[in-house]
């Protein structure tokens, strides 16, 4: 295969549009419980916001610096862009229908209700009133525009109001246009007492009391009308960190900067009359492939906050993840690493776990040191409580802070400075790498010396969104795999030039090479025993290289499953090329965010679990780890984990080879006919609640077998 074919290749901003297509499914779902549709709703908008903030405003940058390169899928910037917003604008107008036409109304049969203020009674719109005057009046800031006064600087993703006023004491109608920004940092839904039966939850949007109590902020105008406006902006960070003498104060002032970036999409009221939208496009300097106009609340995002509404009806079935029995057992968590390699499969086994091992070491007086590397962590991280606790307890404690995750960067310099003043080490990472590997790692003094425990993972120390993704996590003391880690850290926080790792595979340096190489392997054992088999579960399938070399694998007649939850650029099922490749993803209950990486190698499996997707970034400009599952009762059970998720028929979609998807049960029910449905994460929910109530019942009797024996030898 020598020559690319643009054919071969999707491109990557449409196969992500194709994933937020399949996040909106699930709300269209009428079988989802109702607060669960709403919250896929919310989801669709908050992804679009970093797909336009990030990827849209990197297209506008190549249009605006005339750069008409060729993507290998042969578009360029601009043919991209006008796709986008073919595609998109119906999307969010099905969006729209779905919220106006079914999921509000089922809110009300349901008792939570969005009023209008005309519709409030009067005991109701003096408490409103009353409200804005106290609370919001004093906040907001009236901002006219005229020959003297400039359009504002709105804030990225702020909603405003476009107010329409008139001045009494002319004769002559004149329009006159203020803006209004609508903070932030008040809540967007206003809550109503109510005395009817059933109606328990009542809301008016913020910016509905605005409207109604505009004429407050213009006294002596009339005020016409008002519609809202949102502008999205320009939030890719642009760094010089070669230059930067402080990488931290850098972060900080590009962060203040995101707020103001260029506009790179418009978000209006669908009833806004043409001469003020026309107004806001000339002002604004806006293209029309940049207009979306909105049939309802703009930023249907922040409807997520209603999610926390006390309706468990409305919601999936409780479930809280469960105590590994590893852990239940000893209460020494460092005896239970050392017995045996553990693994945990998050959600369903807590990440608990994982804080309570670092908790401990924190305490531990032989705890020497410990090392951890931070992406994202929750606000109230019980992790960064332990390492400021262990720092004041006197131990090294290092932490490796990525300040360029992307969106959280305010959080992680917060977090930043709290540890350094505790005294923790914080290093920011490398030159021109992220961070992105998740590895901690425990230095103990024990009988024989210093020994080292570790934990790898496939996702973040962050136990807020550990609840809701799933990901692998090992702990191990295998010395190869800790010499690794050491040799690791040593070179993310000083001079270490160390590149010859045993096990772990590690971006920049040798991950790459080494999965080309399984690949090829994979091959060979396919054309010498004809069994070649691989399975690839990640978020994202965009590395040409990689990419290629499966449809090489696919020709030789290796089959390949690819679980890819999110953007995948390789085409399955070409005659000829694809044959062989299987795309599906999943979206469902949970986040679908733990990688792994099997090849069958001829009934001896390689299995590589860890932080990295098939894409340049992760291989070449980030700091990432592969481990590998050597420990036999783990392999087995990561290799059933994989195969059961190829069993899913519920929440599976398969790729067609023109990029589009088709539910598995669908495409099944046009097949063959018949399927067992099978919903792969509630199959892991009631799986792991089984195992742990008989686990339960076992530790109970053996428990009382145990007090049986101690009251013998007593008597």
């Amino acid at each position: 295969m020598t020559k690319i074919k643009s054919e071969y290749f999707i491109n990557r901003e449409l196969s992500w549009i194709e994933f937020n297509k399949r996040v909106l499914e699930e709300a269209m779902d009428k079988t989802q419980p109702l607060l669960e549709r709403l919250k896929f709703l919310s989801i669709f908008s908050t992804n679009l916001d970093e797909f336009f903030m990030i990827r849209v405003a990197g297209l506008k940058r190549q249009v605006k610096s005339d750069v008409n390169e060729f993507t290998s899928d042969g578009m360029v910037a601009q043919e991209q862009r006008d796709k986008i917003y073919e595609i998109l604008t119906p999307l969010v107008e099905e969006q729209y229908r779905i919220f106006n036409q079914e999921v509000i109304q089922e809110l009300a049969q349901n008792g939570i209700n969005f009023i209008k203020y005309e519709n409030l009674t009067e005991n109701d719109k003096s408490e409103i009133d009353k409200y804005f005057e106290e609370e919001i009046f004093p906040v907001l800031t009236p901002l006219v525009i005229d020959n003297v006064h400039p359009f504002p600087n709105l804030n990225n993703r702020s909603l405003a109001l476009a107010i329409i006023l008139d001045d009494p004491d002319t004769e002559e109608f004149e329009e006159k246009i203020c803006v209004i920004q609508i903070p932030s940092n008040i809540s967007r839904f206003y809550s109503i007492e109510s005395d009817e039966p059933g109606a328990k939850y009542n809301y008016i949007l913020l910016e509905e009391i605005i409207k109604a109590n505009a004429e407050k902020l213009f006294p002596g105008m009339k005020f016409i009308e008002s519609y809202d406006f949102r502008i999205t902006r320009n939030a890719d960070l642009e760094l010089e960190e070669e230059e930067a003498a402080d990488l931290l104060t850098l972060i900080e002032e590009e962060v203040k900067k995101r707020r103001l970036g260029i506009l790179v999409r418009l978000e209006v009221d669908k009833k806004m009359p043409d001469n003020l939208l026309n107004f806001l496009i000339n002002i604004l300097e806006v293209e029309q492939n940049e207009i979306y106009k909105i049939d309802g609340p703009i930023n249907l995002g922040d409807m997520f906050a209603l999610y926390k509404i006390d309706k468990r009806d409305l919601k999936y079935q409780p479930f809280t993840p469960r105590i590994s029995s590893y852990f239940r057992e000893k209460d020494d968590f460092f005896k239970a690493i050392s017995e045996q390699d553990i693994m945990l499969h998050h959600p369903f086994y807590s990440f608990s776990s994982v804080s309570e091992f670092i908790a401990q070491s924190a305490e531990d007086p032989n705890v020497y040191a410990i090392k951890l590397t931070l992406y994202r962590t929750s606000g109230d991280s019980p992790i960064i409580k332990s390492l400021i606790e262990a720092a004041e307890n006197g131990k090294q404690v290092t932490a490796v802070v990525e300040l360029k995750a992307r969106f959280d960067e305010e959080n992680n310099i917060i977090w930043a400075r709290a540890l350094e003043n505790a005294g923790v080490h914080v290093v920011y990472g490398l030159v021109g790498l992220k961070t992105h590997c998740k590895i901690a790692l425990v230095v103990r003094k024990e009988e024989k010396g210093m020994k080292r425990y570790l934990h790898l993972s496939t996702g973040n120390y962050n136990s807020a969104t550990s609840k809701i993704y799933t990901d692998f996590g090992l702990f191990t003391v295998n010395p190869e795999f800790c010499t690794d880690a050491s040799n690791l850290f040593n070179y993310l926080t000083g001079y270490s030039k160390h590149n010859n790792y045993k096990k772990l595979l590690v971006a920049p340096f040798n991950m790459r090479r080494r999965l080309l190489k399984m690949i090829d392997d994979e091959t060979r054992m396919q054309k010498e025993f004809g069994n070649g088999y691989i399975i690839f579960k990640v978020n994202s399938i965009v590395d040409e290289e990689v990419i290629l070399k499966l449809y090489q694998a696919s020709k030789a007649g290796v089959k390949i499953d690819l679980l890819a939850r999110g953007i995948c650029r390789l085409r399955p099922k070409i005659k000829g090329l694809s044959d062989n490749i299987n795309v599906y993803s999943i979206v469902g209950r949970f986040l679908e965010h733990s990688r792994a990486y099997y090849f069958f190698n001829n009934g001896e499996p390689l299995i590589y679990l860890g932080s990295a997707d098939v894409m340049q970034r992760n291989f070449d400009r980030r700091v990432e780890i592969l481990f590998p599952v050597e420990d036999k009762r783990i392999k087995a059970d990561i290799s059933e984990i994989l195969l059961m998720y190829l069993k899913d028929t519920e929440k599976t979609r398969i790729m067609m080879s023109d990029g589009t998807y088709l539910k598995k049960s669908e495409f099944l029910k046009e097949t063959s006919g018949q399927f067992e449905n099978i919903n792969i994460q509630e199959y892991f929910v009631k799986k792991v609640i089984k195992k742990y109530e008989k686990e339960i019942k076992q530790e109970g009797r053996k428990k009382i077998s145990q007090n049986g024996v101690h009251k013998k030898q007593e008597a």
